[in-house]
């Protein structure tokens, strides 16, 4: 029995090459969606690159919550990046094809920004909480070292997680089939392609988003529930409300980004098709940092200010 096997095994072939099927089964809108997904990188360069540029020149941005602002629009930039520029070769050459090192390496930067965004949000709504529930002790918590520490803490902290487990997925061998069903290479669907049982690293998948997901989403809650005990305690209705608007943003941002990871990798596999992780993705990976610039100026009056008198001083 076990010769058999292992003939059996000889005879299927290992996958060495992947083909990324992307929007394989919209033939008609591949020149369409190429000049949409070209607009959007723009928007969300430029977008991104403003808010990083107001944040060093306005002396009024000066400010824990603009260092940490700046160094998320940087952190979108390099996040839809990743996946961007590949979406956008398939569909201008036709040409899916991808190596097995070419996918491995968009996976693994893919992984480790994810979990850079998810911390920086935790750091971003510490940063809230300290602002509005300690007020007096803000300067001296948040002082430029501890900022600077939080940051790069939020930017390798998942390196060493992120990088062993890309390698331990491609680790595995691939011989059901060499076309990922997705526009990049994530990690649900090059599972599917992997050969025999798959349960242990799906069980890993689901532990480190626990870890770079639900630990950081807790203590955005956790923040969250005592700014708003804070400022409902506030004596000014006018105080509630600039308390509120400072957070407001964030909170949008916060929802919009775990309420579609969350569904996309936490939902049951029973309820998984290509069509709706495709759709999930294209919200966490594009249109969120397409729309973060957008919600973080149009509701902070000091960007908004910082950007009319650059403006005015280009104008002039």
């Amino acid at each position: 029995m076990r010769d058999e096997d292992m003939k059996a095994e000889d005879n299927v072939s290992t996958v060495t090459q992947f083909v990324l099927l992307g929007f394989y089964e919209l033939p008609q809108l591949q020149g369409l969606l190429f000049w949409v997904f070209i607009i959007v990188y723009i928007i969300i360069l430029i977008g991104n690159s403003l808010i990083i540029v107001l944040t060093r020149l306005d002396p009024a941005l000066q400010k824990p919550m603009y260092f940490f602002l700046a160094n998320f629009s940087s952190l979108e930039i390099c996040y839809v990046s990743v996946t961007l520029p590949r979406i956008l070769m398939d569909l201008w050459t036709q040409d899916r094809s991808i190596s097995m090192l070419d996918c491995a390496t968009q996976m693994c930067f893919f992984l480790i920004l994810g979990a850079t965004e998810s911390f920086f949000l935790a750091v971003m709504a510490y940063d809230r909480y300290v602002a509005i529930c300690n007020p007096l002790h803000y300067p001296l918590v948040m002082n430029q070292k501890i900022c600077i520490r939080l940051a790069v803490g939020a930017w390798i902290g998942g390196i060493p997680v992120q990088v062993g487990q890309t390698c331990q997925i491609f680790s595995l061998r691939f011989c059901n089939s060499n076309q990922i069903n997705h526009f990049f290479c994530d990690i649900p669907p090059i599972l599917k392609l992997a050969c025999g049982n798959t349960f242990i690293h799906e069980f890993l998948v689901y532990v480190v988003a626990v870890l770079f997901a639900a630990i950081p989403f807790i203590m955005i809650l956790t923040s969250y529930s005592k700014i708003i005990s804070t400022i409902l305690r506030l004596p000014t209705a006018t105080g509630r409300t600039k308390a509120f608007s400072t957070c407001s943003s964030h909170l949008v941002v916060v929802v919009l980004f775990y309420g579609t990871v969350t569904i996309a990798y936490l939902r049951p596999k029973s309820n998984q098709t290509a069509g709706m992780d495709k759709l999930l993705s294209l919200f966490y990976t594009i249109v969120t940092p397409m729309f973060n610039p957008m919600i973080y100026s149009l509701r902070n009056k000091d960007v908004i200010t910082a950007l009319r008198k650059l403006l005015l001083k280009k104008t002039v």
